[in-house]
């Protein structure tokens, strides 16, 4: 049927090769090899012809409507024999994409102004804690739909969402939609824009922030795209972090009933951020940062200041990759607000090293990758980091892999075992983590 459908789409007149090539409103003639191309493109999903997911069959294609699909094509960065193909047909209409170029790319830009991503999460946890011979254990079993569209305004902006919807598989509990993340960003060559609820995801990968910010963000990168700087300002919401419920209850109970609630009935902080980091594909890479909070979350943070109500934490990290399968770094944190603390002695100091093999692409069926890593997250730096395997004011050892079973499956395991730094004696934490992830 297929079959059918596209050879009356690539049927034809009566002009001959030499004429198409000049008239780009002239017939593919039949039995051109670019029907073979088509169908195969077809068939693997990368033409979808005219942008309602089906071929046309009631009348004969010009080189310029070939020229449109051949440039959907390309905008759909296909690899492997996919790719061959489309650079093959790309070539043979090299004329048509060239001559008319501006309409064929506008076409394309604006084909689909809303784009839907997301994915279905399944995710396990098991944790462990052990506190002078008394233990502690806490499983937890989550469904998560993430939905992610994205949509066009013009040539340079675009709109990003994030849209959560969870349950706890436990208790059979669903949680309400939350607008995670909700962001305009604007691309100008090398310079780049973004205001909003915007992700903040920092050169540390993890050891400091994994969560979202509400305001703005700068980035300018060097041509070859090695070098990147960002400055980042706004308001953070601290209200579901453990500093913050530690920090709470520890100063609601010190202080007098009638001035204990000024302290924490502003729940969100100022932020501020500057990242530098440069790196290619391949050698050395690193990078400095610095960011500046402010807010009474940070009031118990330092016991040297009887006022302080910031945070200051300054970073590096330095890594190599000695080729596309393995590369080893490390980053360290620290708030020089955060010493000697009243509640969090010791914890103003964060870090990690590790080392990864090779990588997972939920995109391409059988690719996987393994880590080994060494973390240390200190509670007044760590302020908001990736927790599924080392947490909060913990340190260890955490090894983990990911692996694709099929196209768009992702499979995730990690283990860490260490301590809970924020107590005294023998506490050890243990944590299991599986996830498993289906994309759209």
């Amino acid at each position: 049927m297929q079959k059918t459908v596209i050879a009356t789409l690539l049927a034809t007149c009566s002009a001959s090769v030499a004429l198409a090539a000049a008239n780009p409103f002239s017939d593919v003639p039949r039995g051109h090899w670019a029907y073979d191309a088509v169908a195969q493109l077809a068939r693997d999903g990368v033409i979808n012809g005219y942008g309602d997911a089906s071929f046309r069959g009631d009348r004969n294609i010009t080189r310029y409507e070939m020229a449109q699909m051949v440039a959907k094509a390309m905008a759909k960065n296909p690899k492997g024999a996919d790719k061959a193909l489309v650079d093959k047909l790309a070539a043979e209409f090299r004329d048509e994409l060239d001559n008319l170029g501006v309409r064929v790319a506008k076409l394309e830009k604006h084909a689909d102004m809303v784009k839907w991503e997301g994915y279905l999460r399944y995710t396990y946890g098991s944790e462990r804690h052990d506190y002078n011979g008394n233990s502690a254990k806490e499983n937890s079993d989550q469904l998560l739909l993430r939905l992610e569209p994205k949509m066009e305004v013009n040539k340079n902006w675009t709109i990003h969402t994030r849209l959560d919807a969870s349950t706890n598989m436990k208790t059979d509990e669903s949680g309400n939609i939350k607008l995670k993340r909700a962001y305009a960003e604007g691309n100008y060559g090398n310079f780049n824009l973004k205001f909003g609820k915007i992700g903040l995801y920092t050169n540390e990968r993890g050891l400091i922030f994994d969560d979202e910010f509400s305001g703005g963000e700068i980035g300018v990168s060097s041509k070859d795209k090695k070098f990147r700087a960002s400055l980042m300002a706004g308001r953070i919401n601290v209200s579901d972090s453990r500093l913050y419920v530690v920090s709470n209850r520890v100063l609601r109970a010190a202080r007098p009933i009638n001035n204990r609630d000024d302290y924490f009935n502003d729940k969100a902080a100022n932020f501020l951020g500057v990242n530098l980091q440069y790196g290619g594909k391949k050698g050395f890479f690193g990078g400095l940062a610095y960011y500046r909070l402010t807010g009474n979350i940070f009031l118990m943070t330092d016991k040297g200041t009887a006022n302080n109500d910031k945070a200051n934490i300054w970073s590096a990290n330095l890594g190599y990759r000695f080729d596309k399968n393995f590369a080893l770094w490390g980053a360290y944190a620290r708030n020089t607000n955060g010493k000697d603390s009243t509640v969090f002695n010791g914890e103003d100091k964060s870090w990690q090293v590790e080392a990864d093999y090779k990588g997972a692409d939920y995109k391409n069926k059988g690719t996987w990758g393994a880590y080994l890593a060494y973390r240390r997250y200190g509670a007044t730096t760590s302020l908001f980091p990736t927790t599924d395997g080392v947490g909060w004011g913990q340190k260890g050892v955490e090894i983990g892999a990911r692996f694709v079973p099929l196209k768009n499956v992702l499979v995730t395991g990690k283990y860490f075992q260490g301590s809970d730094t924020l107590y005294s004696g023998n506490n050890d934490a243990k944590k299991l983590f599986g996830r498993i992830e289906l994309f759209f």
